[in-house]
């Protein structure tokens, strides 16, 4: 069966190994020649992968010649060199079709070999007139030489597959961003659905126990959203470099932040949550220039934290202020506190807090919250002590000079 192969891979290897044209150079020096290449031999090919002519042979990288009317074809047969200094005075090359058909007088070529014992093809040196080296002495060189090809060979072909796995998993990693951002999106539907069949059911409920599973649900359905916004937004993120803050000034922002407290509590009738807010009913105080949904949804996330981790039974503390172009929101539980060495997690993907915590989650909120913070150009920071619990206290600029980190 003939060889149909495309050697333009072969070549292009061949190309990327800087030291082939020195390699080639240095063969000519030692052996005397005006030729040499670096081929690429099969069964049934022959094709120059670099060449060097002084002699215009007329080959260039991806030219060919008859395999059959080469030496080469007998080197890949054997995997022996081949050397001759003076073909017309040799015993045996003398009536040997490969110096006859193309009127060479020297000629050498070694094959190159690949770790894996593969065989590419050969390093070779010929010229039209005779030649004057230590054949022993140029063999040895050339062996250097087209082991330091061979060498190459592997080395770009592992680079090769490398990038081809990267590219796969970056593929991989893109589907599986795209499918989760998708799956998230059609989730919101159906538990819109449920959400407000909740709130129907709860406003015509008189049966004591049937309004607290009624109440269940809605609080079910309040943390399946929270989860979901939170997937989404780190799906966004890694598609589409970051989480968008999108900051305007907002007349009253008190109002929606007062919304999401009472939310939280409503979801976690469990939980005791003492607040200090800044002057609700103070209109200059809520001015703020900021993304009030990523607010909301930082303040959310912060809160919610606080509850699922803090001790059961326990009051969490939450503080808000206004003031002086800066938002503060802080949030304090009481617990164990979290060691040293686990607070540079909290705020990467996906960690979850270590220990015997009760609710554990995804571990998207903190990180969230951080990449919210981050894109109002402000900081979200944490303490946690055995006498003080912790704080997460976010500071986000909110006087309209604020340089955005996203």
């Amino acid at each position: 069966m003939p060889d149909v192969s495309d050697f333009s891979d072969d070549i292009d290897t061949v190309s990327r190994i800087e030291a082939v044209p020195s390699i080639l150079s240095m063969v000519k020096q030692a052996t005397g020649m005006r030729f040499a290449a670096i081929a690429r031999v099969t069964e049934s090919r022959w094709v120059a992968c670099a060449v060097d002519d002084d002699i215009e042979f007329g080959l260039a990288p991806g030219g060919e010649l008859p395999v059959e009317t080469t030496l080469c074809h007998e080197i890949r047969q054997h995997l022996t060199p081949v050397v001759f200094t003076h073909a017309s005075e040799h015993p045996v090359y003398s009536r040997h079709h490969t110096p006859l058909t193309y009127q060479l007088e020297s000629y050498v070529s070694l094959p190159i070999i690949t770790a894996k014992g593969d065989f590419f093809g050969t390093l070779c040196a010929i010229d039209t007139v005779p030649a004057h080296f230590d054949e022993a002495v140029v063999l040895e060189t050339l062996k250097l030489y087209a082991q330091l090809i061979a060498m190459n060979l592997d080395l770009q072909n592992d680079l090769r597959v490398s990038n081809q796995a990267l590219a796969d998993a970056n593929e991989i990693a893109h589907f599986r961003d795209q499918f989760v951002a998708v799956l998230g999106h059609d989730l919101r539907s159906p538990l819109t659905a449920v959400r407000l069949s909740a709130d129907l059911l709860a406003s015509r409920m008189t049966n004591e126990r049937d309004l607290l599973l009624t109440q269940a649900i809605q609080q079910s359905s309040v943390r399946m959203g929270t989860l979901i916004e939170n997937v989404l937004d780190f799906a966004r993120g890694k598609l589409g470099g970051g989480i968008t803050v999108e900051p305007r000034w907002v007349e009253d922002l008190m109002s929606p932040l007062r919304g999401v407290i009472d939310e939280v509590c409503s979801a976690h009738p469990q939980a005791s949550v003492v607040e200090t807010l800044s002057l609700p009913g103070d209109h200059e105080c809520s001015r703020a220039y900021c993304d009030p949904v990523r607010v909301c949804q930082l303040l959310s996330n912060l809160l919610e934290n606080a509850i699922t981790h803090g001790r059961e039974g326990a009051p969490v503390e939450l503080q808000i202020l206004v003031a002086r172009d800066e938002l503060a929101i802080s949030v304090i539980n009481q617990g164990s506190p979290i060691p040293p060495e686990l607070i540079p997690m909290l705020f990467q993907p996906f960690s979850r807090s270590q220990g015997k915590q009760r609710g554990e989650g995804l571990g998207l909120g903190l990180y969230i919250a951080s990449e919210i913070c981050s894109g109002h150009g402000g900081t979200l920071e944490v303490v946690s002590t055995e006498l003080s619990g912790t704080r997460f206290t976010a500071l986000i600029p909110c006087g309209g000079t604020a340089q955005p980190g996203n």
